[in-house]
């Protein structure tokens, strides 16, 4: 039994030490935001807050991460009113959105810990997530502009 926090809620899960933190979160725990890309931490999909830190979840054993405090997407804001959300619809990020909420969850991460990056700065903490409908140009857009904003 692995115990967390996860959107504010203390939760149990009862599988393997380790199971991915993804899986925990889609099968035991019914949060499906986070979707699954790769499995080998090199797309950005599966991205949560670790203890506040952009995380790769699909590689993130649940047995490390016991008393942690994680955030999914599904958690970012009650309204889907958090400044990125917000930069995101008004920028029209999304073409397919498969990626988005690991993509809002990595850019969130960032402006928690730099509130005014600079352009490359955003492109070096976006660089770790991929989007195949190739959106990078709006998703830079939608940072400056949650960045601007806040």
């Amino acid at each position: 039994m692995t115990r967390l926090t996860v959107n504010g809620s203390a939760v149990e899960i009862d599988a393997p030490p380790e199971t991915p933190l993804l899986i925990a979160l889609r099968e035991h725990l019914g949060l499906t935001g986070s979707k699954y890309g790769c499995g080998a931490a090199m797309c950005g999909s599966c991205t949560v807050h670790l203890d506040g830190a952009a995380t790769y979840a699909c590689v993130t054993p649940i047995g490390d991460v016991e008393g942690a405090d994680v955030r999914t997407i599904e958690g970012l804001s009650e309204n889907g009113d958090h400044p990125v959300q917000l930069a995101w619809i008004a920028e029209q990020v999304p073409q397919c959105g498969y990626c988005q909420s690991g993509q809002i969850m990595r850019a969130a991460a960032l402006l928690e810990e730099n509130p005014r990056p600079s352009r490359e700065e955003i492109i070096d903490a976006m660089s770790s997530n991929l989007c195949r409908c190739g959106t990078y140009v709006r998703i830079v857009k939608a940072v400056e502009r949650a960045a601007s904003e806040a």
